[in-house]
């Protein structure tokens, strides 16, 4: 089994590597939340009646 130490080299490619994943996720996070909004924005709303709203008061 190979022996790993911990260089400044190995620690600073580990971090980069955990920050590259981490703002990934939260990338492809906020683009689905986004995603979902913009659906759930352009159907037509429903009034608790069932009836379909006309956006008019």
């Amino acid at each position: 089994m190979p022996h790993f130490f911990l260089s400044s080299t190995n620690v600073l490619a580990l971090t980069a590597s955990v920050l590259l994943v981490f703002v990934t996720v939260g990338v492809i996070y906020l683009s689905a939340v986004e995603w979902r909004d913009r659906r759930r924005a352009k159907r037509p709303s429903r009034l608790p009646s069932g009836r379909l709203s006309s956006g008019r008061r």
